[in-house]
């Protein structure tokens, strides 16, 4: 049994809120399923942008594939997603809105072995959001380890 992968952009967690959720396919090319597979992405710096009504995701570091020949892909290609039609026509409407924008979140395998990458429409986070952020985090670790402790 393979392993499940399962990436996360652990940067936009900190950054963003989410408000929407989607799970989208993506047009990869043979060296780069096989990149994803082993798990070398990197998505960090990864954003989307609509061009001429389709979503793409740009900045998206896919590794290329150690045993690739000259066939090897373009790491930092932009790269199509695929949503339905009625998906794509809510983002486009929603990022026009002043402080929005379309974030990949995760990479991930799905059940038939396709990548998936799940986008967020998010909305940056203030300092203060982000210092809240840390003090959750440290009460929920400060609470886990009296846990363990009894």
């Amino acid at each position: 049994m393979e392993k499940q992968i399962d990436i996360k952009n652990k940067k936009a967690f900190f950054e963003f809120e989410f408000l929407d959720r989607y799970p989208a396919g993506v047009m990869l090319t043979g060296t780069e399923i096989k990149s994803v597979r082993l798990g070398n992405v990197n998505m960090s710096d990864a954003w989307c942008y609509f061009s001429k009504g389709e979503l793409f995701v740009k900045n998206l570091n896919i590794s290329p594939y150690e045993k690739g020949t000259h066939y090897n892909h373009e790491p930092l290609r932009p790269r199509k997603l695929l949503l339905r039609k009625k998906e794509l026509e809510k983002l486009q409407v929603k990022i026009k809105e002043k402080g929005l924008t379309i974030i990949p979140t995760r990479v991930f395998l799905s059940d038939r072995g396709l990548a998936k990458i799940e986008v967020a429409l998010a909305k940056g986070k203030k300092l203060h959001d982000k210092r809240d952020t840390i003090k959750m985090r440290e009460a929920k670790r400060e609470l886990q380890r009296i846990n363990k402790m009894h």
